[in-house]
């Protein structure tokens, strides 16, 4: 897959080789170019003096009012109206100006949290506040570029595009400054603040999760067999066939016992996944499902652990939701690498109409898989069949760990 969705999608961006080297000369011979130039400088004083205000406003409410529960709220909201006014000025820049920059990475507010971590977020959105910033500091300059280009027109008419063509320099300058993407290391450091977010809500489910299967499982079992073993103890030496028969039910209760820590082991990290890896694990998987699973893996090496685990549990439940929810008759599993990705393709032809948005836990797979730079892709028509793309990044294992795997 090339392409991500919108909500885990990650804008790519390219570095622009300077514009004012593909412009055309500034000529005495007034070129379209020119013209494009002079409407932006003219357009600057009504743009800047609203833009001004609108940051003054953000700025005076958001702090005026952040003591009161209405102050940050309106800050956050604020910034994000920023956003659009930052997109405006580089569409406009784009038109006249000629300026080639990419568009930021969306605000995106991924894990749980709620309202306060969704406020969180917008407040320190680093592409809201550069629009801020360029927007106070935009008045001056545009009273300055109004007042130069409008007395050109009249006075200095033959250089006017020379003058045009420097003053829109400083322009496309800001522009690329303020209003262009920040740079990918800031772009890095703000998902994985909020990737990990995501992982911490994990592991806090998976391990309520582990907790309440002990409790209401093997643990159950086990003080059940304490009391029962306490009990043949006790009528031992004045009924020895009643206590037989406690103790075979005792030793029926730990096979049960034993049975579901291993159900819970294997949940945690199967053993065959780290014995003997992807292939044998999914098969293995696919064998517990209810609904008959081909298998195919193409892999001529082991990802790091970490990636194979997160391969593994998508598997896992993705066979789960086919076994309680899809009605399938057929299913499939293919696992192969593609480059420095390992895709996987999980399909049935069931009824279809699974989503992100249903009760599946389709969304935590895909937030689990987004945390590790991957993809989930989900296309379920109604009708079927359902077919469900993941990607993972590939990192292969340390030499040490492929020693560890094959002994």
């Amino acid at each position: 897959m090339t392409a991500r969705t919108a909500d885990t999608g990650m804008t790519r961006h390219h570095a622009a080789a300077p514009d004012a080297e593909r412009l055309p000369p500034a000529r005495f011979a007034f070129h379209p170019q020119t013209w494009k130039e002079i409407v932006h400088l003219l357009l600057n004083l009504p743009v800047a003096l609203f833009g001004f205000v609108y940051a003054v406003a953000v700025l005076w409410l958001g702090t005026g009012l952040s003591i009161t529960v209405i102050g940050l709220p309106l800050l956050a909201l604020g910034l994000m109206g920023a956003r659009q006014l930052g997109k405006l000025e580089r569409k406009r820049a784009r038109a006249l100006l000629r300026v080639r920059v990419d568009e930021p990475s969306p605000l995106r507010i991924r894990g749980r949290g709620g309202f306060f971590r969704r406020l969180w977020m917008a407040l320190k959105d680093p592409v809201g506040w550069r629009t801020v910033l360029y927007d106070f500091i935009r008045l001056p300059w545009g009273i300055l570029t109004f007042t130069v280009t409008l007395v050109s027109l009249f006075v200095l008419w033959p250089v006017l595009p020379f003058i045009a063509r420097g003053l829109t320099n400083a322009d496309r300058g800001m522009v690329r400054g303020l209003l262009s993407p920040s740079d990918e290391l800031e772009r890095r450091i703000a998902e994985l603040e909020s990737d990990r977010g995501v992982v911490v809500d994990t592991a806090a489910a998976d391990l309520r999760r582990i907790e309440r299967d002990l409790h209401d499982g093997a643990q159950a079992r086990l003080v059940n067999l304490a009391m029962g073993l306490g009990l043949a103890k006790e009528k031992l030496l004045e009924d020895p066939d009643y206590a037989a028969a406690m103790v075979e039910e005792a030793h029926g209760e730990v096979k049960l016992a034993l049975q579901e820590l291993r159900d819970l082991a294997r949940g945690i990290h199967p053993a065959v996944l780290t014995d003997r890896g992807l292939d044998a694990a999914l098969s293995s998987v696919a064998s517990r499902c209810t609904v008959p699973v081909k298998v195919t893996a193409d892999l001529d090496a082991r990802p790091v652990a970490a990636i194979e685990g997160i391969a593994y549990f998508t598997v896992s439940e993705l066979l789960q939701n086919i076994s309680k929810h899809s009605g399938a008759r057929t299913a499939s599993v293919d696992v192969w690498r593609s480059a420095d990705r390992l895709l996987i393709q999980v399909w049935d032809d069931g009824r279809g109409g699974a989503s992100l948005d249903g009760g599946t836990g389709m969304r935590g797979l895909a937030e689990r898989l987004d945390a590790v730079d991957g993809l989930f892709i989900v296309d379920s028509p109604a009708g079927g069949p359902t077919t469900v793309t993941a990607e993972l990044p590939w990192r292969d294992r340390a030499p040490a760990d492929r020693q560890q795997s094959r002994g």
